[in-house]
């Protein structure tokens, strides 16, 4: 088992810590992970990506050239990541991109935005819906184990509102596939 992840969006929106906190979660639970990131020369606003690999075995490049699991929040990271994909890749989007006419992937659109904003009341929770979302497709890593890198990687004080958004991103992948 391999999986190749990249997580898209903008910068501010925090899926570099997302995928931080799914490497963490993924070496508690016993696998091997690595992390790597890049972002726009703007702090906010930006274009940027969290890549993770996660693997039972050696991981021998840290690089992700077209990615199992592609999670894209804005139209702009989907349409610059949409064609880094492999064929039977996953592609999960917010509610509000238009994904066009993709073949031979399975495509989720959830409301990750909306519900970190509506649901959770925190705006800055969507990468953490993001990593509920997420947790579903990945059944190696266990969902407490990631909890626990949440835990470990949100500021002090708000480990309770982010595990709520964990779990409010656990109800949408099921509800949105629109493939």
């Amino acid at each position: 088992m391999k999986i190749e992840i990249r997580l898209s969006g903008s910068g501010g929106q925090g899926l570099i810590l997302a995928g931080i906190i799914l490497a963490e979660g993924a070496i508690i639970s016993n696998l091997n992970a690595v992390q790597s990131q890049s972002y726009g020369p703007e702090a906010r606003g930006g274009a940027s990506k969290s890549e993770v690999i996660i693997s039972e075995k050696s991981i021998n490049f840290p690089k992700i050239i077209n990615s199992d699991i592609l999670i894209s929040l804005t139209q702009k990271s989907f349409n610059e990541y949409c064609s880094h994909i492999k064929k039977g890749s996953v592609v999960i989007v917010d509610s509000s991109i238009e994904v066009g006419d993709l073949k031979e992937v399975t495509i989720y659109k959830a409301p990750i935005l909306q519900t970190a904003k509506e649901v959770v009341k925190k705006s800055m929770t969507a990468n953490i819906v993001t990593l509920g979302v997420l947790s579903n497709l990945i059944p190696q890593i266990n969902s407490e184990h990631i909890k626990l890198a949440i835990s470990n990687r949100v500021p002090r004080g708000s480990e309770e509102l982010n595990i709520k958004a964990f779990e409010e991103g656990k109800k949408l992948l099921n509800f949105f596939k629109v493939n």
